[in-house]
């Protein structure tokens, strides 16, 4: 009986971790626009809270902070990329149709999501200023390094040449082609998104031995 009562128990618990866990995910996608449009230093719980349907003090009692906030946002977010690019590496059958489904992506998330990138390096600035950022943000960029290495490293198989570089240096060059499209496309440089798209391309191709 006792440990019949005891596994009732830790279901319940279950549950209950289950339910919170959603609500903050109910939470952090109702936050998301207005985290993106006004970015870390102009937004406050009770900002975030005035342009939601949810009240401060709902927010407050699943997030302690808007740091805790931001960083639960932006790392569901770029959970989500993670996914999205991993899925281009598994379908791809050559080097050329990868390297063309990567930058019609890259292209594809500048034009859709720049205010969530605007986000991720807002807070990834954040944390060379803010300790309590600062292990959040590595291990989302972390795993955005990986990330970027998975599509290379492919690139690489499919083209049967191993790759020129490090995934450190994978990541930064990629990362930099980004955000530099990404301020571009802020001052309203349409063409931006385009150039992404080829530069992308481009940069796959000089990243592997030629043999």
């Amino acid at each position: 009986m006792a440990q019949v009562e005891g596994k009732n128990r830790d279901r319940i618990s279950r549950r209950q971790v289950d339910k919170f866990a959603e609500r903050r995910a109910q939470l952090a996608a109702s936050a998301l626009q207005t985290l993106a449009e006004l970015g870390y230093a102009r937004t406050s719980l009770r900002e975030i809270a005035q342009n939601s349907e949810f009240s401060h003090g709902v927010l407050h009692y699943y997030f302690r902070d808007k740091v805790e906030l931001i960083t639960y946002c932006v790392r569901q977010y770029k959970a989500d990329c993670v996914t999205r690019y991993d899925r281009i590496v598994v379908s791809a059958d050559s080097a050329d149709e990868l390297g063309r489904s990567f930058g019609e992506a890259m292209a594809a998330t500048l034009r859709d999501d720049a205010p969530m990138h605007r986000l991720w390096y807002d807070l990834r600035n954040q944390g060379l200023f803010e300790e309590s950022f600062r292990a959040d943000v590595l291990d989302i960029d972390q795993s955005l390094e990986r990330m970027i290495w998975r599509v290379v490293s492919h690139y690489a198989e499919l083209s049967g040449s191993p790759p020129t570089v490090s995934s450190g240096i994978a990541y930064a060059v990629f990362d930099g082609l980004f955000q530099q499209a990404l301020l571009r496309y802020l001052t309203g440089r349409e063409e931006s998104v385009d150039e992404l798209r080829s530069n992308t391309e481009q940069l796959m191709g000089q990243l592997v031995s030629r043999r």
